[in-house]
């Protein structure tokens, strides 16, 4: 059965290009370049670790590379939007976080513009700010997929995405706060906790889709124990069942630690273990480890609201 509706995401979602033209996901690129040295530094496009692997990635970081960001460029959304357009099959685009960047609204200026060329014409392409990004995003958009595959068109898919963006929980560590702080993506007071001998930021993404700090942990065995402990007391098994991803910065050892712990938890787990992207990692370094899952409706810590949509068993 062909799809009701065909899904594009920028390429901070953290999958793999096999898992994206498994699902049939049109993905955007980020761009890397580090500063001053376009050429031979560590620069490229955001292909899912396809021109170079993580490892490589992470250990120049690890050697003093500080790679910047940049969103898609407009004429990358034009093209991307247009080609949506001319295939006739309605398209729903997944956006990192407004909070963490301008490419929510970058998309949505390209899309402005080409419903102005066509004013008497219905452009069914949506624009979706998930509020949050990398291991999380990767949660939304495998449900996201699923929910598409089970019938959903793209406008009932919008409504679903822009529902259960809340009940993804995520919790994660990194080894240094300077970079984010770098980047613009913590203020300076929230940085300095990274100052204390070995004391771990534990981070989420506020409703606004911006970082906060949910917690400190002395080391990284303590600060895997509290993301364990979070999860444990914080998942929810309705409406999509046992399902949890663990993503990593090259610290596939702390990530498996986590994955191992939680099957002990619950022996019928489904653990996804994606590895976190250039786009991502340029900012949070070496080291990261993530845990994002579904849970209550992160607006209200009073009442539990459900996510509609297509329930697995």
């Amino acid at each position: 059965m062909a799809a009701t509706c065909q899904i594009m995401c920028d390429s901070t979602c953290d999958f793999t290009a096999e898992q994206a033209e498994r699902e049939n996901i049109r993905i955007l690129p980020f761009h890397y370049v580090e500063a001053g040295k376009p050429d031979e530094g560590l620069s490229g496009d955001d292909d899912l670790f396809q021109s170079r692997s993580a490892h490589e990635f992470y250990d120049a970081i690890r050697r003093g590379a500080m790679p910047m960001t940049s969103q898609p460029s407009q004429l990358e959304y034009d093209e991307a939007f247009q080609a949506a357009y001319e295939s006739g099959v309605p398209t729903v685009m997944f956006c990192i976080s407004s909070g963490l960047s301008g490419g929510y609204q970058g998309a949505c200026a390209s899309l402005e513009r080409l419903k102005e060329a066509h004013p008497n014409e219905e452009v069914r392409i949506y624009v979706i700010d998930s509020l949050i990004a990398s291991t999380s995003l990767t949660l939304l958009l495998e449900e996201a997929c699923r929910q598409r595959d089970a019938g959903l068109n793209a406008e009932q898919l919008v409504m679903w995405a822009e529902e259960a963006r809340y009940h993804v929980h995520t919790i994660f560590m990194v080894d240094n706060l300077d970079a984010l702080h770098r980047g613009g993506r913590l203020p300076k007071g929230v940085a300095v906790i990274g100052d204390a001998l070995d004391v771990k930021a534990l981070l989420h993404f506020n409703l606004d889709g911006t970082l906060g700090i949910r917690g400190v942990a002395r080391g990284r065995k303590k600060g895997i124990r509290k993301i364990v402990d979070f999860f444990e007391k914080t998942r929810e098994l309705e409406p999509y069942g046992h399902v949890v991803a663990v993503g990593d910065a090259d610290a596939p050892d702390d990530g498996y630690a986590v994955a191992s712990v939680l099957r002990e938890f619950d022996p019928e787990l489904a653990v996804s273990r994606p590895t976190i992207g250039p786009t991502i990692g340029s900012h949070v370094g070496p080291g990261m480890v993530s845990c994002c899952f579904w849970g209550h409706d992160r607006r209200s810590d009073k009442q539990i609201s459900k996510v509609k949509g297509v329930t697995r068993g």
